[in-house]
């Protein structure tokens, strides 16, 4: 089979650094921390009190108020990602093969909130079974997609990925797959969470997964620092347009760069730990840059999984170093978490288009909040430290790892 080329042509962005891709975008390559104390509930009483959340979102500002209670808050994001992708790619339904364009989504948890808040009503009434009739279609992790195809009548594949920290980027690597078998000319894909409430933070609390820097939260987020304590947790949503490449020249429209290859493995070790040796992480990177024909020093810049745990990114070095060699010595590799905190299932998607915007501006955004090396990381290699650098980026690869050992790296290309 003949494989199609695939392209990316749109993309969109919700997050806790901007409502739009070019205000995430700005405050990215400026350094700016999306880090502050949590509004969405009381949490003076959790050992953490602060996360990335969205600023100011009020969901009227998108949805009618009878919309919006059929959506749960991720669903909502993702909508809203999705949305400015679509424009951004110049989609008109109306001229399209709507039976061509599909949407893939990934979510690493889905609606939670919806879930707490039903739960919390009936365990606090007399005992009366009272459920919203949204409650199951608002918390299904597959249901975004659902509503994504239903605004643009998009009837092509359609359906959710769930690899936690993973699915995002599972989600573009199949969306990748698909059209590049010819199985649809376009795909609306991406991801989106919202997991920033009483049960996902007490969650992560009780693993010990979360940064507890209360005093300073802003500089919470230390990927590759010695004093790193845990990840940031972020919200929000990200999209990208992926379109056969004759198809997007024979409409005309905007190509930001190429997708070229796509891996996906397991570490097969531990729930919620990497492989000491970073395996997984070394393996998927070696067969997303075999699957897309790339030479390992062709590669300008690794936009990292780097949550800033004690054990992910002493992993995901030794997995970088086994990969590129010497050639790790030239590469640019930063942690936008730094900024966004993590994204969870939409890490991959809003990272994703860090890499897309490195190729197309000549910037790599930075690593924010080092401030002591740590002797079991390499300080030799090109962390980003502090502030962007410019770069001509040919070749960039997104990293994301998720508990239950999920790997999956995408590499981008320039046209």
């Amino acid at each position: 089979m003949e494989l199609k080329r695939v392209v990316v042509t749109g993309l969109g962005a919700i997050s806790p650094l901007g409502k739009t891709v070019d205000e995430t975008w700005t405050n990215l390559v400026n350094g700016v921390s999306g880090a502050a104390t949590i509004t969405r509930f009381d949490a003076s009483k959790f050992k953490t009190q602060f996360a990335c959340e969205v600023k100011g979102y009020d969901a009227n500002d998108y949805f009618d108020r009878k919309e919006a209670r059929k959506l749960d808050l991720y669903a909502q994001f993702g909508i809203i990602a999705a949305d400015e992708a679509v424009k951004d790619a110049g989609l008109d339904p109306e001229k399209l093969d709507l039976d061509e364009v599909g949407v893939i989504w990934g979510t690493g948890i889905g609606g939670l909130l919806t879930f707490l808040e039903e739960v919390t009503a009936f365990t606090q009434g007399d005992g009366t079974p009272r459920f919203s009739p949204f409650f199951i279609p608002k918390m299904i992790a597959d249901i975004c997609p659902g509503h994504i195809s239903m605004k643009y009548g998009f009837r092509g594949p359609n359906f959710g990925t769930v690899s936690a920290c993973a699915s995002s980027t599972n989600a573009i690597a199949d969306a990748f797959n698909y059209i590049r078998m010819g199985k649809a000319k376009v795909f609306v894909t991406g991801g989106s969470e919202a997991a920033i409430n009483q049960a996902g933070v007490g969650g992560f609390n009780a693993m010990q997964a979360l940064s507890t820097r209360n005093d300073d939260p802003k500089t919470a987020s230390r990927p590759f620092d010695k004093g790193r304590d845990g990840f940031v947790m972020g919200e929000g949503g990200a999209s990208l347009i992926l379109e056969e490449y004759e198809h997007a020249v024979a409409r005309g429209a905007k190509i930001y760069c190429e997708v070229v290859g796509a891996g996906m493995t397991a570490d097969a070790h531990h729930l919620t730990a990497p492989h000491p040796e970073g395996l997984g992480a070394k393996r998927v990177m070696h067969n997303a840059l075999k699957d897309g024909g790339i030479d390992p020093t062709e590669v300008d810049y690794v936009n990292v999984h780097g949550t800033s745990t004690p054990l992910g990114d002493i992993a995901e070095t030794k997995a970088i170093k086994d990969v590129f060699g010497e050639h790790a010595f030239n590469l640019n590799i930063s942690s936008t978490k730094s900024m966004t905190g993590h994204l969870l299932g939409a890490a991959g998607a809003i990272e994703s288009i860090a890499c897309i915007l490195a190729i197309k501006n000549g910037i790599v955004p930075p690593t924010i909040n080092h401030v002591e090396d740590d002797p079991e990381i390499d300080s030799a290699l090109n962390y980003t430290f502090h502030k962007a650098q410019q770069r001509e980026v040919k070749v960039a690869i997104s990293n994301t790892f998720g508990f239950g050992g999920h790997n999956a790296s995408v590499v981008y290309k320039a046209l």
